[in-house]
């Protein structure tokens, strides 16, 4: 028979929930050091007992660089979450934005609306991250045509020379025709037969 489904709940012994968690803890930790070096990851793990006890695991060279690794990854996600509704509510409130505006503008019009003369230093760094997202933004949008225009460039480049090529073709093939219609329509005479160029030279 297979075993049943086991519920899970708190252990309400004191003894055996200790147990358990000391046995479980140290299962976790072996399970995420293994996870780090089979994979070549980074794995932070942090545990609090029910005394307030922290056990802690880091497979990098410390626990604390994991958390600002983690720290910046949430900010720029905000930031580009944030970043994004902005871009909407301007789009939508001030339409000559979107008709070519030059970012300078954009970018002091968005300063202007931030009020940045009263933000804390937690609000100026979440803005700071928020402008660094649209620089990026920017800059990977201006590779991407420039890129664009690159390749249709090289394509008419491409297209320009198989046409060249093929009046080239067309040129040698009508030169060609002329020449043989040329020989075609010369007189019969206009060459003495061989008979009588040998008569002529014997007198």
């Amino acid at each position: 028979m297979g075993r049943g489904k086991v519920q899970l709940k708190r252990i309400e012994d004191k003894s055996s929930r200790q147990v358990t968690f000391s046995k479980r803890k140290g299962g976790l930790m072996k399970k995420a050091r293994e996870l780090g070096v089979l994979c070549d990851v980074e794995v932070a793990l942090m545990i609090f007992s029910d005394q307030g006890r922290l056990y802690e695991f880091s497979s990098a060279e410390s626990l604390g660089n994991i958390l600002e690794r983690y720290r910046r990854h949430v900010e720029e996600e905000i930031a580009v979450r944030r970043s994004s509704e902005l871009e909407k509510t301007h789009h939508a409130d001030c339409p000559g934005l979107q008709m070519g505006a030059r970012p300078l503008e954009m970018i002091q019009r968005y300063l202007e609306e931030q009020n940045i003369q009263e933000k804390t230093l937690i609000e100026l760094t979440h803005l700071e991250i928020e402008l660094d997202v649209m620089l990026r933004q920017t800059r990977f949008r201006k590779t991407q045509l420039m890129i664009e225009a690159i390749k249709a460039h090289y394509e008419e480049e491409k297209q320009l020379r198989e046409e060249k090529t093929l009046m080239e073709e067309e040129m040698v093939a009508m030169m060609s025709e002329n020449h043989v219609l040329r020989l075609e329509l010369e007189p019969n005479n206009a060459r003495a037969p061989p008979l009588q160029e040998t008569l002529l030279n014997l007198f």
